[in-house]
C-alpha cells in the first residue's frame, strides 16, 4: 500500500507511516438488519437432541460435537480457531424443518449458513447471515432434509465457533424427493469439444427444439457439456440421438467444470431415445463419448436433465425497475428531499467512514435528476453518483471532495471511494475543489463547472497523495496536481489545462492536456485512446424507471463521451437484473445468471464459496458502493467464460483466509476466440489480499481471453499495517497480481502493488498498457527469501520471452524495503529485446532511499538507491 509522510521540502520524498485503522462501529447496529426471532407457528418437535452429531473439528476432547445436542446447556462444542467450520446433526429420517435455535457461547459465528441435505453431500441453504449477533438466536426457517448443519464462514471473535446447544425443530415424515419432470438443461449454457459446422452448435441440443441438433467432428473422444447454473441432484438424463449416436459413453457431473465424476457408463449404447436413471449431483453435466457407432461424429437432437426437488437454490426473483430494493446501505435522494436530511445523512456516513478503511461497511449515495445543495465529503467505501443520463442532469451546489485531515494532511491512504456522473457548482466566492486521493478512487464522468474554478489533487503544504484517475470528465477550469505523485487522465476535457508534476503523469485522449515533456516535467501525452468502452452506470429515465446504460465501444477517441454530444450505447431495464443482497449464495447468483439475468450488487461484503460463473455474452455485472466479493474456503471469486462483451464494473474482490488459486479469471485456460469487435471490459475493479483479516491467493487476476480491456484497476497485497491488522511475509501470501495470457489485451490505468513474486506477468502478444503504478513488497525479510533463481528479486512487470509484440507507456515502480533495506531488486521491467516490444517513459524510485532497484529495464537505466533516489528512462529499446 502506498503511504507517505508530510514533508515541507520542495523535492518529492516519500516516507512511510503505518496504516491507521479506524473501525468506527457506533452506527453499525442502526444500519444492520435484525435477526429474525419469530417462533414457528405450529408446535414443532425438538428433533436434534441425542442424535448423532459430527463437526469439522473440535478444540479438544472436552468439547465434542455431541455436546451441542445433548440437552445440557453446561456442555458445549467448540471448533478450531479457523474458518470455515461446521457442525452437523443426523436426524435419522427426512424431516420438515421450521426452527433452529443456536445457543452460542462467547465465541460465536458472525457469518454462517444453516443448511439441509438428504444425503449429507449436497446442501441447500435455508438461512444465511453475515451479521450474526451471538447469544441465543431463535431462527424461523423453511426447509427439509435428513441432515442439518451450521456452516460457519467468519468467526465473531479470535477463538473458534462454540455452541452450548444446536436445536433443530420440525416434523418427521417428510416425503423423499421424487424425480421431477422439469428439464433443467433447457436454455442453459452448453459447450462442446467440437462442432461439425456453425449450424450444429452445442446450444442446439438444449434449446427444446427436436428439429435442431448438435453434431461433433468425426473423431473420438467428443463431449457435450451443459451448465445447470447451480449444484443440482440429478436423477434422470434423456438423450435423443440423431442417427449418429454413441456406442460407448459416460454421463459425468462436476462442481467446477474441471473435475468429473462418472454417474453412468455404457459400451453398448443403442441410440434412439435413451431415458437413463442416474444418481449424482453437480453444477455441470456432460455426455462424454468414447466410441462412435457410425463413421460420423456424435449427434444429439436433445439432452434433457431432470432433478430431485429442483434447484438447491431458490430461483432469482423479479426486480421492480420502478421501485427496486437497492439494499439498506443505498440512499437515494430526489429534489423533494429536504436539504437538511441529505446533509445529515452525508455527515453521518463521513463520520463513520472517514477512517474506516478495513471495516465491512459499504455505502452508495445516489441523486435523482435535479438540483441540490450539499457538501459531499467522501470517506472510505462510499460512492456518490448521479442518476441522470448525463452528469449535467444532476447538479450539486456545493462540493464533492476528499480531504486528508484524518492523517494530518497525508492523503496517501485515501483509497476505495468514488464520485461519478455528477456536475458540481462551487459555492459563491469559493474556487477550489479538493480531490486528495491515492489508489482506487475514480473521479469518473464528472463535470466541475466554472472556468474560474480548479480541482486540486493535493498540495505540498498538506502532504502527499499518490495515484488516481480522472476519466470521461469535464473540468471547466484548471487541474492542479500539486504534490500528487502519479496520475492517469483519460478521455477528459480540461478547459484551462493542467499544472504540476512529480514522478509520472499520463494523459490519454485528453483535450487540454499539457505538452509532452517527460521527464521534466514528467508528462506523458498520448493523443488518442485506441479502443475503449466507458463504464456502465445506473440511471433513472423520464418515466421513473431504473435502467443501466452500457456505453458503446469507441475507437481512436478524444474527450468525453457525453459533453456536447449524445452518448452512444444501449440501455437495459433493471427488470433484467438480479439485485444481489449480502448473504445471497453463489449458487443463487449463478442460477440467476443461467436464467439470462444481469447482476447488480448492492453495497456490502458478499461471501462466496464457489465461483460466480459468467457464461453468457454481453452480461453486465455492476456494483454499487464498492460492493465486495470475498472468496471463502479457497474458492475463486468469479470466472468469465470466453465469450463476447461481458462488462464487470464497480466491484472489489477480497481474498479469504484459505488460499484461493485465483480471485478472478477471465476466460478459461486455452481461450482463443477473437473478441476484437466486442471485447470484455473491466471498469473500476479492485482486488485486496489481506487488510481486514489474513488473506491468501496464489494469483489475483488472470486474463486468458483475447481482446480484454482493463479500465482502472488496483491489485493490492497488504504488506504493512498497524492497529492489529494482520500483515507479514508469511501471513498475507500472494505470488502474482496480474497474469495476461490472452492476445491483444489492453490495460488503461493499471496499479499493481506488493506481491511476492512478479507483480505483472504478460504472456500474450499484442498487449498494451497505458499508465502503470507499482510498489514492490515492503516486507521482504532478506535477499535469500526473494530470489528468482540467481536473479535478485522479481520484476514489477515481466513480458515473457516468447512475446513478439507489446507496448507500454508511462510506468513507475518504487521500492521501500523497510524490513531489510539491504534487499535489492535487479530490475523493475523485464522484457524480450525486440523492436516490436517497446516501453516509453519509465521511472524507478527508491522511496526515501530505503532499498535498491539496480536497473530500470533489463540491463538499461541507472540505479535507484539512497544516493540517487529517482531514475528516469524515456525509451527501450
Amino acid at each position: 500500500m502506498t503511504s507517505h509522510a508530510t514533508s515541507a521540502r520542495p523535492r518529492p520524498r516519500r516516507a512511510v507511516r503505518h496504516l491507521l485503522v479506524g473501525l468506527t462501529v457506533a452506527l453499525v447496529a442502526a444500519l444492520t438488519p435484525a435477526v429474525a426471532t419469530a417462533p414457528a407457528q405450529a408446535a414443532p418437535t425438538l428433533l436434534s437432541q441425542g442424535r448423532p452429531a459430527t463437526a469439522s473439528s473440535s478444540e479438544n476432547a472436552g468439547t465434542p460435537a455431541s455436546a451441542a445436542v445433548d440437552g445440557n446447556t453446561g456442555t458445549r462444542w467448540a471448533s478450531a480457531f479457523s474458518d470455515p467450520q461446521w457442525l452437523q446433526v443426523d436426524l435419522g429420517a427426512r424431516a420438515t424443518i421450521s426452527q433452529v435455535n443456536l445457543l452460542w457461547e462467547g465465541a460465536y459465528g458472525r457469518a454462517f449458513q444453516l443448511q439441509t441435505s438428504d444425503d449429507g453431500a449436497t446442501w441447500t441453504t435455508i438461512y444465511s447471515t453475515t451479521t450474526g449477533t451471538g447469544g441465543t438466536q431463535n431462527l424461523t426457517v423453511t426447509g427439509a432434509g435428513r441432515y442439518v448443519r451450521m456452516n460457519g464462514t467468519a468467526r465473531g471473535t479470535g477463538y473458534g465457533y462454540s455452541l452450548w446447544e444446536f436445536q433443530v425443530y420440525g416434523e418427521t415424515g417428510g416425503s423423499t424427493p421424487t424425480c421431477g419432470s422439469t428439464n433443467v438443461a433447457q436454455g442453459s449454457p452448453a459447450t462442446a469439444s467440437s462442432t461439425q459446422d456453425a449450424g450444429l452448435a452445442a446450444s442446439a441440443a438444449v434449446d427444446g427444439n427436436p428439429g435442431t441438433r448438435w453434431a461433433s467432428a468425426a473423431s473420438d473422444p467428443q463431449w457435450l457439456r451443459v451448465d445447470l447454473g447451480s449444484t443440482r441432484t440429478i436423477c434422470r438424463v434423456t438423450l435423443t440421438w440423431e442417427a449418429a449416436y454413441a456406442r460407448a459413453f459416460q454421463l459425468q457431473t462436476s462442481a467446477d467444470g474441471s473435475t468429473w465424476t462418472t454417474i453412468y457408463s455404457t459400451t453398448t449404447g443403442t441410440g434412439g431415445t435413451q431415458n437413463l436413471t442416474v444418481t449424482g449431483s453437480g453444477r455441470y453435466l456432460r455426455m462424454y463419448g468414447t466410441a462412435r457407432a457410425t463413421a460420423y461424429g456424435y449427434s444429439l437432437w436433445e439432452l434433457a436433465v431432470n432433478t430431485t426437488g429442483g434447484t438447491t437454490e431458490p430461483p432469482a426473483g423479479t426486480t421492480d425497475p420502478y421501485n427496486p430494493n437497492l439494499g439498506p446501505n443505498t440512499f437515494v435522494f430526489d429534489p423533494s428531499t429536504p436539504t437538511s436530511t441529505i446533509q445529515s445523512r452525508l455527515n453521518t456516513l463521513f463520520t463513520q467512514q472517514e477512517t474506516n478503511q478495513f471495516g465491512p461497511q459499504r455505502y452508495a449515495v445516489l441523486f435523482k435528476p435535479g438540483t441540490y445543495t450539499a457538501d459531499v465529503n467522501l470517506g472510505f467505501f462510499t460512492q456518490v453518483a448521479g442518476l441522470g443520463m448525463s452528469p449535467d442532469d444532476v447538479n450539486l451546489n456545493g462540493h464533492v471532495r476528499t480531504e486528508a485531515f484524518w492523517m494530518g494532511g497525508n492523503a496517501t491512504q485515501n483509497f476505495w471511494r468514488a464520485a461519478e456522473n455528477l456536475s458540481v457548482t462551487l459555492p459563491a466566492g469559493q474556487t477550489v475543489e479538493r480531490w486528495a486521493v491515492s489508489q482506487a478512487a475514480p473521479y469518473r464522468r464528472m463535470h466541475l463547472r466554472g472556468a474560474q474554478n480548479q480541482i486540486q489533487l493535493w498540495n505540498g503544504g498538506d502532504g502527499w497523495s499518490s495515484g488516481g484517475l480522472i476519466a470521461d470528465t469535464r473540468i471547466d477550469g484548471l487541474v492542479v496536481s500539486g504534490s500528487q505523485q502519479q496520475w492517469y487522465s483519460r478521455n477528459s476535457e480540461f478547459g484551462n489545462g493542467w499544472t504540476g508534476s512529480v514522478w509520472n503523469m499520463v494523459f490519454q485522449g485528453v483535450v487540454g492536456a499539457p505538452a509532452p515533456s517527460f521527464p521534466n516535467p514528467s508528462h506523458t501525452v498520448i493523443a488518442q485512446t485506441p479502443q475503449v468502452r466507458e463504464k456502465p452506470f445506473l440511471y433513472v429515465d423520464g418515466s421513473g424507471e431504473y435502467r443501466v446504460f452500457v456505453p458503446a465501444l469507441r475507437t481512436n477517441s478524444t474527450g468525453t463521451s457525453w459533453y456536447n454530444k449524445t452518448p452512444a450505447g444501449s440501455s437495459i431495464s433493471l427488470s433484467q437484473f438480479f439485485v444481489v443482497q449480502p448473504g445471497t449464495s453463489a449458487a443463487t447468483i449463478n442460477a440467476a445468471l443461467a436464467q439470462g439475468r444481469h447482476l447488480l450488487f448492492t453495497p456490502g461484503v458478499h461471501h462466496v464459496t464457489e465461483p460466480i460463473q459468467v457464461n453468457r455474452a454481453d452480461t453486465v455485472i455492476l456494483g454499487l458502493g464498492l460492493a465486495t466479493i470475498q472468496a471463502d474456503n479457497g474458492s475463486v471469486g468469479m470466472r468469465v467464460a470466453d465469450v463476447d462483451g461481458v462488462k464487470v464494473a464497480g466491484l472489489m474482490f477480497e481474498a479469504g483466509t484459505t488460499n484461493s488459486p485465483v480471485l478472478m479469471e477471465v476466460g478459461p485456460s486455452g481461450s482463443s476466440a477473437s473478441h476484437a469487435t466486442n471485447p470484455t471490459s473491466l471498469h473500476d475493479v479492485f482486488f485486496r489480499i489481506g487488510g481486514p483479516h489474513v488473506g491468501k491467493a496464489t494469483n489475483t487476476l488472470t486474463v486468458n481471453s483475447d481482446n480484454v480491456i482493463g479500465d482502472h484497476m488496483w491489485l493490492w497485497r497488504a504488506d504493512h499495517a498497524a492497529s492489529g491488522v494482520p500483515t507479514g511475509w508469511t501471513l498475507n501470501t500472494a505470488d502474482t497480481g496480474l497474469t495476461v495470457n490472452g492476445d491483444n489485451v489492453t490495460m488503461y490505468g493499471l496499479f499493481v502493488e506488493h506481491y511476492q513474486k512478479y507483480q505483472t506477468i504478460w504472456n500474450g502478444n499484442g498487449g498494451r498498457t497505458y499508465f502503470y503504478q507499482n510498489e514492490l513488497p515492503y516486507d521482504v525479510p532478506n535477499q535469500a527469501a526473494w530470489m528468482n533463481g540467481s536473479t535478485r528479486g522479481y520484476a514489477a512487470y515481466k513480458v515473457a520471452d516468447s512475446v513478439t509484440s507489446h507496448q507500454a507507456f508511462g510506468l513507475g515502480s518504487y521500492s521501500y524495503f523497510n524490513v531489510n533495506p539491504a534487499v535489492v531488486e535487479e530490475r523493475s521491467f523485464e522484457v524480450p529485446t525486440n523492436p516490436n516490444v517497446r516501453f516509453t517513459n519509465m521511472v524507478t524510485v527508491s522511496l526515501g532511499g530505503v532499498g535498491t532497484i539496480n536497473r530500470v529495464i533489463n540491463n538499461a537505466g541507472g540505479t535507484a538507491n539512497a544516493a540517487n533516489q529517482t531514475v528516469y528512462l524515456t525509451t527501450y529499446p
